[in-house]
């Protein structure tokens, strides 16, 4: 469904000296510096699938995605979305994608939700019998009803939200560009949010990228993440591959009694573990001990624990996924690029 070869795209940065001179001098002679946002990503997403588009603030997603749109056209590589070239011809390619920026909106302000709706069906070209279909669905997955006839100004965010998704599937597209689709929303909202999603994927079989840095959706809508890097991939694979591999720190949380104290517990010492294997916090009898389980066993740290003091409650955690990616991010882990 979508192929992404070898995509890469620069721009040029005019580097300007301070003061007056240095404006003279950047109009007349510049000093141009060439910036890789993009530098040879390469993969592909299969029909239906839900793929996890991450990386960190200026990583390079947004132009990914603004090339994979067609907003963008690449310095050089291929990408290919249901067999069409988004640059090529834009007119009949934006009729097979949808595409969501959850800080903008493509509904018109001052229009009743329902006209606006009617306004892109004539723009899409949707027939009268499709239009009534589509947006029978989309009513029932998004729960537009309460609203339809309110202007979008009016709106709450997770209001608009569902609209805009709605808008963005009224042509029936192939391909869903999301981008930050629960940003700003309370939690109640972002289940109903992800959850309409999921149906939507279910029922269409509709391939979806979602760009977010709230893990929380990657974790329900996605098996698989691309994570890139300072425009570099620096992962691509299933979410339980990257815990698996990378997610070694577990979180040992347990409650002391009273009589006890933290002084008894040794572990740089008595486990024989470097600094960086182990850290030790409390407040009060409330103890978190995060270690590193390829040095220590589970089972030794519990023993372990168990034997030197007395404990009220315990409780074992596994690193979820975005504690896995912060350490990515911080280099604290390394992982080989695919």
């Amino acid at each position: 469904m979508i192929y992404v070869n070898d995509l890469r795209k620069e721009f040029k940065k005019t580097i300007k000296e301070p003061g007056l001179k240095g404006s003279v001098k950047a109009l007349f002679r510049p000093n141009n510096e060439i910036i890789k946002a993009v530098d040879g990503i390469s993969f592909h997403v299969d029909k239906g699938e839900m793929l996890g588009f991450i990386g960190p603030n200026g990583a390079g997603k947004s132009t990914v995605i603004k090339m994979l749109t067609g907003i963008l056209t690449p310095t050089s590589g291929t990408c290919e979305i249901n067999g069409h070239i988004p640059q090529a011809n834009r007119q009949k390619y934006v009729k097979e994608i949808g595409v969501v920026f959850g800080q903008r909106t493509q509904l018109w302000w001052d229009l009743a939700l329902r006209e606006t709706y009617s306004v892109l069906k004539e723009i899409y070209e949707v027939p009268d019998n499709e239009f009534k279909k589509r947006m029978a669905f989309l009513n029932e997955v998004l729960e537009l009803d309460d609203f339809i006839s309110s202007p979008v100004r009016t709106l709450s965010l997770g209001q608009r939200m569902r609209a805009d998704i709605a808008a963005s599937l009224l042509h029936n597209p192939k391909v869903l560009f999301l981008d930050e689709p629960t940003i700003g929303l309370d939690v109640v909202v972002k289940d109903n949010i992800r959850n309409a999603i999921q149906k939507i994927n279910a029922e269409e079989g509709t391939t979806v990228i979602l760009t977010t840095h709230d893990l929380a959706d990657i974790e329900m809508l996605c098996n698989r993440i691309v994570m890139i890097d300072k425009g570099k991939k620096v992962f691509d694979g299933e979410i339980s591959d990257l815990k698996h591999e990378f997610g070694q720190m577990r979180d040992l949380c347990f409650e002391l009694n009273h009589t006890d104290d933290i002084s008894k517990l040794h572990y740089v010492i008595d486990l024989k573990l470097k600094d960086d294997d182990i850290e030790v916090k409390n407040e009060g009898t409330a103890v978190s001990v995060r270690f590193n389980s390829d040095a220590v066993s589970v089972e030794n740290m519990l023993s372990y624990t168990l034997s030197k003091v007395h404990v009220k409650d315990i409780n074992l955690k596994d690193a979820d996924i975005e504690e896995i990616i912060r350490r990515i991010y911080r280099q604290e882990v390394s992982i080989d690029e695919v």
